[in-house]
C-alpha cells in the first residue's frame, strides 16, 4: 500500500463529512425560517431528513459489496457539491420549498452513505497505532465543520441578506460557495487519499447471511429493549428543542421570539454555542475516563437536560442583548456536549463484541430515530402553545431519560482509562 501522510486527508475528510450534516440539519432550518416557512412545516419536513441516518445500517453492506470505499468517498463528495449548487438554484423558483427539500433528501442519503465509506476507509487507510492517534483529529475537524457551517456560513448569509436586501439571493450565494468547496474536496481527495490494498469490493453468496446474522445478534443482546428504550428517550427533549432554537431566536419579540438577526444567530448559536459544545464534549470524555461510565452517567444526564431551563428563562424575559443570549446559549450547549458524551460511550459499550462496527451503526440509527420522530411534531406543538410553554414542555420531555437511566445496566469498568 502506498502510504500518505494522514494529515493530508484525515482533517479534510472529516471536515467534508461534517458540512453536509450541518447543512441538512441546521442551515436548512434557518434558511426556511428566513424565507417565511412556518415553524410547523420546518420542524416536520426537516425532521424527515434524519431518515437516511436512521436507516443507513440497512445499506451499509452495499458499500462493501460494490466498488471501493475510496470510490464512494470521492464520488459522493462530487454529488454533494452538485446538490448544494442545485439547492442554490431552486431558491428563486416558485416551488422552492418542495424542490429544495427534494435536493436535501438527495444530499442526506449521499451524506449518510459517505459517512459509512469514510468511517470504513479510516480503518483501512493507516496502521492501527495511527488510527488511535488521529481519533481526536477527526472529531475536532468534524466539529470545525459544524462551527464553519452554523457560525460562519449563517453569519455570511445574514450579512449578505442585509447588504443585498434579498435573503434568497444571499442563501443562494453561500450555498453555491459550499458547492464549489465540495468540488474542490472531490478533486483534493482524488489525489491525496491513499489506496489501501484491503480497500476492495467484498463479494460472495454468504454476505447476505452474514448481514442477517449481524442484525439477529444485535437484537439477541441482553436487555436489548431496555437498551433501545434508553437510546430512544435520551434525546427526547433535545430532539424537539433543536428544531425550534433558531426560529425562536429569529422570530420577533411580539411573536415570543428574541428578534435577533440571522448574523447574530450565526454568532450566538453557531459560533459561541458550538465552541461551548466542543469544550463540554472534551471535558465529558475526560470525566468518564477518570471515574468510568457507570459513576458518570447520572451527573451527565443532569448536565445534558437541566440546562434546557435556560430557554424557559429566555422565552420569559426575552433579552435582546447578543452577549446575554450568547452566554445562556453557551451554558446550554456546554451541558449538552458534556452530557451527550455519556450516550456515545454507552452505545460503544452496547456494541462490544464480534460485530462492533455494525452494532454501533445500528445504535446510532436508533439514536437518529429518537431525534426524527419527536422533531417532526415539535413545530406544531410550539405553534399551539407558544415558545414559553413549548420550552416548559421540552423540560418535561426529559423525564423519561432520567427514568431509563435508573434502569439500564452499565459495566462499572467501562470507559475508565
Amino acid at each position: 500500500m502506498k502510504t500518505t501522510n494522514p494529515w493530508l486527508w484525515v482533517p479534510s475528510l472529516y471536515f467534508g463529512q461534517g458540512i453536509p450534516y450541518a447543512v441538512v440539519m441546521t442551515l436548512s432550518v434557518i434558511m426556511y425560517k428566513n424565507t417565511g416557512v412556518s415553524n410547523a412545516d420546518i420542524a416536520l419536513y426537516t425532521s424527515w431528513l434524519y431518515l437516511p441516518w436512521v436507516i443507513k445500517p440497512l445499506w451499509s453492506p452495499l458499500v462493501d459489496m460494490f466498488r471501493t470505499k475510496r470510490f464512494f468517498i470521492v464520488s459522493l463528495q462530487f454529488v454533494m457539491g452538485v446538490a448544494l449548487a442545485l439547492v442554490a438554484f431552486t431558491l428563486k423558483m416558485p416551488g422552492f420549498f418542495q424542490m429544495s427539500l427534494a435536493v436535501f433528501w438527495l444530499m442526506a442519503f449521499a451524506s449518510a452513505t459517505h459517512d459509512i465509506a469514510a468511517d470504513g476507509f479510516y480503518m483501512l487507510g493507516m496502521p492501527g497505532k495511527q488510527q488511535a492517534a488521529f481519533v481526536g483529529v477527526r472529531s475536532v475537524f468534524w466539529r470545525v465543520a459544524q462551527i464553519t457551517a452554523q457560525g460562519g456560513v449563517v453569519w455570511g448569509a445574514g450579512k449578505l441578506g442585509e447588504n443585498l436586501l434579498d435573503v434568497r439571493l444571499a442563501w443562494s450565494i453561500v450555498l453555491f460557495a459550499l458547492g464549489v468547496l465540495f468540488v474542490l474536496l472531490f478533486l483534493w481527495h482524488q489525489f491525496v487519499l491513499p489506496r489501501p490494498d484491503e480497500d476492495k469490493a467484498v463479494g460472495g453468496s454468504d454476505h447476505v447471511a452474514e448481514f442477517l446474522r449481524t442484525f439477529s445478534s444485535f437484537f439477541a443482546k441482553r436487555d436489548i429493549w431496555l437498551v433501545l428504550g434508553f437510546i430512544l428517550t435520551f434525546r427526547l427533549g433535545e430532539a424537539q428543542l433543536v428544531k425550534l432554537v433558531a426560529p425562536f431566536m429569529l422570530d420577533p419579540v411580539d411573536k415570543g421570539g428574541l428578534g435577533l438577526s440571522t448574523a447574530d444567530v450565526g454568532i450566538a448559536y453557531g459560533t459561541v454555542g458550538m465552541l461551548a459544545l466542543v469544550a463540554g464534549g472534551l471535558l465529558g470524555g475526560v470525566f468518564i475516563a477518570r471515574i468510568g461510565l457507570k459513576r458518570a452517567l447520572w451527573p451527565m444526564v443532569f448536565a445534558m437536560h437541566l440546562p434546557d431551563l435556560v430557554f424557559v428563562y429566555l422565552a420569559t424575559v426575552q433579552p435582546q442583548h447578543l452577549t446575554t443570549v450568547s452566554a445562556f446559549i453557551a451554558i446550554e450547549q456546554f451541558g449538552y456536549g458534556f452530557g451527550f458524551t455519556s450516550l456515545m460511550l454507552y452505545m460503544m459499550m452496547v456494541a462490544q463484541g464480534e460485530h462492533k462496527t455494525a452494532h454501533y451503526a445500528i445504535c446510532t440509527g436508533f439514536m437518529a430515530l429518537g431525534m426524527m420522530l419527536p422533531g417532526m411534531i415539535s413545530g406544531w406543538i410550539q405553534q399551539q402553545v407558544g415558545y414559553q410553554h413549548f420550552f416548559i414542555w421540552v423540560c418535561l420531555a426529559t423525564v423519561p431519560a432520567f427514568l431509563m437511566a435508573a434502569l439500564v445496566k452499565v459495566d462499572p469498568e467501562f470507559g475508565k482509562k
